[in-house]
């Protein structure tokens, strides 16, 4: 699916048919299996994101394959590997590809083929926003707007087995008893509208848990200033995201009186950052694939659509209130 200008998705967006390049000594053929559409793949479409592939440019960050051929000097991989991108920007929205070695990563091919294409983005964001920030020891708690999103479904299960706390803000909706239900599935302990952050209610929830030292906003506006009230002392709000297109407001007095520190956060940074430090990304990789095995970490809700359907599959992914995430299978 490729690009030759920014603009509108199901505008610019075009599925063309391409001859795979020859196979260099570094190179790795791979035959795609699954690639999810994520809200940063849109905004690199529309030219809004600060990282842009050079145009023309095939769509998609992330995704699983499978390696169909090696060039003689690949040592690391080999036919029938999984594999799925080591960074930002590889253009997963194709059936083959050739890439270089060094533009891949393994993972075990034990894990549903669903786990292993949004593996790379999500999972890792919550991942390195709970273990970076604050340590947090078991019976802490942690507090997240957009929970239903897939970073928020992912810090659910992931705090969930390292017993952390989770209190989880989504906004009010037609069908909130059904995603209520959805996430205390997935091991939430408490579950709010962004309506119900500022009514007295929220103290009965401290009875029972500790407030939380981190917060992780992927909003903005109102809703971040209302999730600042409840953190600890000292306690740290991590942005990760700003879907209400609205700055962070912070009362003074927050800082005053409370010290509450603000951060950011993101993930591609993160990747550039440890780029010689595999030790850290492989460690990163070995426990996420853990918790999938176990069962404690699943895919985000997921609606798979065959590449042809592109476009309807764009569509969707940008409609607001959907929690299911289209992955295009390849």
């Amino acid at each position: 699916l490729l690009y030759e200008r920014h603009g509108e998705p199901a505008a610019v967006v075009q599925l063309k048919d391409l001859e795979v390049p020859k196979l260099g000594p570094c190179d790795v053929h791979v035959k795609m299996l699954a690639a999810p559409i994520n809200p940063a793949d849109i905004n690199m479409i529309q030219g809004t994101y600060p990282l842009l592939s050079p145009l023309p440019a095939v769509g998609g960050n992330e995704g699983v394959g499978e390696v169909l051929e090696v060039g003689r000097r690949v040592t690391a991989l080999k036919a029938g590997d999984w594999v799925i991108p080591a960074d930002a920007g590889l253009g997963t929205w194709r059936t083959q590809g050739v890439f270089p070695e060094e533009m891949l990563l393994k993972v075990p091919s034990d894990i549903p083929v669903l786990c292993a294409a949004t593996l790379s983005v999500n999972p890792c964001t919550a991942f390195r926003m709970l273990a970076d920030f604050e340590s947090l020891a078991p019976g802490d708690s942690v507090i997240q707007n957009a929970a239903n999103s897939g970073v928020g479904q992912a810090v659910i299960q992931i705090a969930r087995a390292s017993g952390i706390k989770t209190i989880n803000v989504v906004r009010d909706r037609p069908d909130l008893p059904k995603l209520v239900e959805r996430l205390m599935a997935l091991g939430a302990d408490h579950v709010v509208t962004e309506e119900m952050l500022r009514k007295p209610e929220m103290k009965d929830i401290f009875k029972s848990i500790p407030r939380p030292r981190l917060a992780l906003n992927c909003v903005g506006g109102k809703s971040t200033t209302e999730m600042l009230w409840h953190l600890q002392p000292k306690g740290t709000m991590v942005t990760y995201g700003g879907m209400a297109k609205q700055p962070v407001m912070v009362p003074v007095s927050a800082f005053i009186f409370r010290d509450v520190r603000l951060r950011g956060f993101w993930m591609t940074q993160w990747r550039k950052d440890h780029a010689q430090d595999q030790q850290s990304v492989a460690a990163m990789m070995d426990a996420l694939c853990q918790l999938i095995r176990r069962g404690q970490l699943t895919a985000p809700a997921c609606t798979e659509v065959p590449l042809q359907d592109y476009r309807a599959a764009l569509e969707a992914s940008m409609k607001p209130f959907v929690s299911s995430k289209q992955i295009l299978v390849l």
